[in-house]
């Protein structure tokens, strides 16, 4: 699975959160300022051929689902992001934003609590 443009995940971003659709539905999801549609309907055509989409003919349309889920492009992606950026270590991933104050200790103690009890 390889990494996606910018444009390409905030695509997927608004197919995953939308689900099956077309188009059209991708597009009342995107933030301002929008793509043109045939901007990403060519960037939707990418994603297919990428194998992140399916596509289904209806009438003279395409609706297209994911065929990745959203869940295993960011463990993929984070998997990269940490080998690549913090030596293959989450605990130094922690400590950055521990450092730089994007991480609170009542949000590290929810962390723990989640590895210490993972079902509950």
């Amino acid at each position: 699975m390889e990494k996606l443009t910018i444009q390409e995940e905030e695509a997927m971003q608004a197919i995953w959160q939308f689900g099956t659709g077309f188009i059209k539905d991708f597009m009342e999801l995107l933030q301002e300022p929008k793509p043109p549609y045939t901007t990403l309907a060519s960037t939707v055509k990418n994603l297919e051929k990428k194998g992140f989409l399916k596509s289904e003919k209806m009438a003279n349309a395409y609706r297209y689902s994911a065929k990745v889920k959203e869940a295993d492009y960011k463990k993929k992606f984070m998997k990269g992001f940490v080998n690549d950026y913090f030596q293959n270590s989450y605990k130094e991933l922690v400590t950055f934003f521990a450092k730089d104050k994007k991480i609170s200790a009542q949000e590290l103690k929810e962390i723990i609590n989640l590895i210490e009890n993972p079902n509950s």
